[in-house]
């Protein structure tokens, strides 16, 4: 169940989202489970609008398989933004539907975001997936995504696009939190324990470290990010009944 794009206002840039359940908008039969991108126009400027197509499941080829980068690109105008974050799903060598690899197929994949978006008059950002919440036995943060955010910032860098490490930058939070505070970050309740999806306080922490990322690649000026130093309440989260 996609976002819906809105239409832009005059002189208005949207922030297009492509990626898997860890940023998709939740609805009420999947609360307290938050994405990302439900958060994340909480940093940017009223102006900047969010069109989240993320979908719970997807990886970079399964998102395009469908068409849903096709329908995604399809709304893009001139001067908007695409943020790309899969790795999760892609890394699912029993499933073909889903599966790629890092450095040939994953970034093959990718490729096609990147010239989607720029054949449009579009920005893309690339972002490395955000961490998992998993620690060794001396209470470490264990990276979980193999080579696919090496091969994110590689692709990045040889085609002069934006990057975005967020994998980086959570899995250096995970650590400060630790094993037991992260908790309070992911979809823990009492039927479940979810080391991948987030809660409200994780997905406004994600969506933190995404604006500050935007304004230190430059893909966006100070004017266009708030509130990155502020307490975002809990209740600013809502989950709409299901379609």
């Amino acid at each position: 169940r996609p976002g819906r794009a809105v239409p832009p206002a005059a002189g208005a840039v949207r922030s297009f989202i492509a990626g898997d359940s860890t940023a998709a908008q939740k609805y009420a039969d999947a609360a307290p489970e938050t994405g990302w991108g439900t958060a994340l126009p909480f940093f940017l400027d009223k102006r900047l609008r969010v069109a989240n197509h993320a979908v719970n499941g997807r990886s970079s080829k399964s998102f395009v398989d469908e068409g849903r980068l096709d329908a995604l690109l399809a709304r893009i105008v001139p001067g908007d933004l695409l943020l790309v974050q899969f790795g999760h799903n892609d890394a699912k060598s029993a499933d073909p539907a889903r599966h790629t690899e890092p450095w040939s197929t994953y970034q093959a994949y990718l490729r096609r975001y990147i010239e989607g978006a720029r054949e449009r008059g579009a920005r893309p950002v690339l972002a490395t997936s955000v961490e998992r919440r998993r620690f060794d036995a001396q209470g470490t943060a264990v990276p979980t995504h193999g080579d696919y955010p090496a091969a994110m910032r590689a692709l990045a860098a040889e085609e002069g696009t934006a990057l975005l490490d967020v994998q980086a930058l959570s899995i250096a939070r995970w650590q400060e939190l630790g094993p037991e505070g992260t908790k309070a970050y992911f979809n823990w309740t009492p039927e479940e324990q979810d080391n991948t999806h987030f809660n409200p306080p994780g997905a406004i922490a994600v969506a933190r470290m995404t604006a500050q990322e935007l304004l230190s690649a430059g893909v966006m000026a100070p004017r266009d990010v708030r509130r990155l130093e502020d307490e975002i309440p809990e209740s600013w989260i809502t989950w709409p009944a299901a379609d």
